[in-house]
């Protein structure tokens, strides 16, 4: 293959050229972007040439949050994402007991959608497969479904989280995954393959691993950067982030050089400080609306989270946490002002520190995360999923406290950094679905723009793990040759406001085009980083 390639005929998302419909790229490298007529001077016998046929050709995607060997055994196992009641579920369990040996390992049920809106008992699933150990991870991954015999086999009795019934959370879900997820290095490596192919095929190029001792140990880690180490350049980038809270810069330093990587982007991701609202862990303020005598979990106070963001900020490493509740969001704003206090403003802003998901935030919040620079990861598929009238947010919470929610729109009107994702497995790896959500919100005043949407979740990724390089996520000369190509019916400049001048946002006012989002979403075709192509769809030509 020529090092010289050059795209031509389709609609280049570039911000060199809004008009552009060709691209030439060197190796690695874009040389240079425009229209057709320059092209054709261009174009000599030294290059490949490839036809888009009307295609559009954009920067390729970053999910800013997800879990590699979750993700690939989700696609690997039964798939209860689709079950629309308690009973298509066990008939699912039933049916791959009599197809399949050993566990019976799902994803992806949420009860919130059933007919019945009720769990199993424990004699309904031990029913569906007798003597099989049966475990069926929630779709947010934050508790699990048991049957009987894994219950017994994995020593559950009067352990936190598990009071005899089929659901499992906190340290009894952490003690049902290590019996029935104990992988070897090689399949914990096929995991993780069958998952970044899976990114690739969906318009992919680099995503933010989550590893936390709570999801997988630290062989997931080891695994994962021994597979990137023999076939990393024909896969997305991955960043690594590892969950473990520390004490000192000393110590910090000493966690993140124990893994021998320099794919390590920090200390945070899934460090937890608190739990999630469909296993109705996250940290509230007051009581959850179906569970009135709950308030969720709160796993680090804070006087810990002060202590993390210090000994991080005085290493120099980005530290992070998972924070969901208000009242989780409370205790971390609390942390990052006791660690202001300790090192100063500008200390915390150098250090890019981070918060995923921040689904429920106030204004106090918001002024503090912009004070002090934390970028916020969101994912706006949660929303999607699980917001509006009846939906799981506000059975957890009531009209009122789920209104507003995952409000991607407010915090960039506020001017906090913001990047998305899909904490795979627990969404889809969709992203023009997740540019949909941001346009579609159900809260009107937390929709945004498709290209905000968009910019979100292509070069605010790479910002958000530190990428020293300012052109990442871009398609203009001297950029990385890293994008995805898409078949999409149409192309428009998209806002959620149709009171907005439409000159603002035509392509004439130097705008490019994004796919219209309607019920059929765009179909990668190719996706290539630093001039490898990674992905091709099959029988495409392209």
């Amino acid at each position: 293959m020529s090092a010289l390639v050059m795209y031509r005929n389709g609609a280049i998302y570039s911000a060199a050229d809004p008009f552009a419909t060709a691209m030439l790229t060197d190796g690695g490298e874009v040389a240079w972007v425009g229209q057709e007529a320059a092209a054709d001077a261009l174009v000599d016998a030294k290059m490949e040439v490839i036809d888009l046929e009307g295609a559009l050709m954009a920067p390729a995607f970053v999910d800013s949050h997800v879990h590699l060997t979750e993700t690939g055994v989700a696609l690997a196992s039964l798939d209860l994402s689709g079950c629309a009641s308690l009973e298509e579920l066990l008939e699912a369990v039933a049916e791959r007991a009599a197809t399949q040996e050993g566990p019976v390992i799902g994803a992806g049920w949420d009860e919130s959608l059933w007919q019945e809106v009720r769990l199993p008992s424990v004699d309904e699933l031990e029913a569906a497969a007798p003597g099989r150990q049966v475990y069926l991870t929630r779709v947010d991954v934050h508790s699990g479904l048991v049957n009987r015999t894994l219950a017994q086999a994995a020593g559950l009795e009067g352990m936190d989280g598990w009071s005899g019934g089929p659901l499992a959370v906190r340290e009894a879900h952490t003690r049902v995954r290590a019996q029935v997820l104990d992988f070897t290095a090689a399949s914990r490596m096929r995991y993780q393959r069958l998952a970044l192919d899976h990114f690739a095929a969906n318009g992919y190029a680099a995503v933010a691993e989550m590893g936390a001792p709570q999801i997988g140990t630290r062989d997931d880690v080891t695994a994962l950067n021994t597979l990137l180490d023999a076939d990393g350049q024909d896969l997305p980038a991955v960043r690594i982030y590892w969950a473990q809270p520390v004490g000192s810069a000393d110590e910090a330093r000493e966690v993140l050089a124990g893994f021998g990587t320099e794919r390590m982007a920090g200390l945070g991701g899934d460090l937890n400080i608190d739990g999630s609202l469909g296993s109705w862990t996250a940290h509230l303020r007051a009581p959850y609306t179906d569970e009135p005598s709950h308030r969720g979990t709160l796993y680090l106070d804070a006087a810990a989270i002060a202590e993390h963001v210090v000994a991080c900020t005085e290493a120099g490493i980005q530290a992070g946490f998972h924070v969901i509740g208000d009242a989780g969001m409370d205790e971390a704003v609390a942390g990052f002002r006791l660690a202001e206090q300790r090192v100063g403003a500008a200390a915390i802003q150098r250090g890019r520190h981070r918060l995923e998901h921040a689904e429920m935030i106030d204004d106090q919040a918001i002024a503090a995360m912009l004070e002090l620079g934390v970028t916020v990861s969101m994912q706006p598929l949660f929303d999607a999923m699980w917001g509006g009238p009846g939906a799981e947010y506000e059975q957890r919470l009531g009209a009122e406290r789920s209104a507003a929610m995952n409000e991607v729109g407010r915090l960039l009107a506020a001017g906090v950094p913001v990047c998305l994702g899909s904490d795979s497995p627990v969404t889809a790896n969709s992203p023009w679905a997740t540019v949909k959500a941001c346009l579609e919100h159900h809260t009107e005043s937390a929709r945004v723009s498709a290209r905000a949407a968009f910019v979100a979740h292509t070069r605010a990724g790479y910002r958000a793990f530190g990428d020293p390089d300012p052109l990442a996520g871009q398609l203009v000369p001297g950029s990385e040759a890293t994008f995805a190509i898409w078949a999409a019916s149409e192309l428009a400049v998209q806002t959620p406001d149709a009171r907005v001048s439409s000159w603002s946002t035509d392509a004439r006012a130097g705008t490019p085009m994004l796919p219209v989002l309607d019920e059929e979403l765009p179909t990668c075709l190719r996706t290539v980083r630093r001039g490898r192509t990674i992905f091709e769809k099959s029988g495409t030509g392209k």
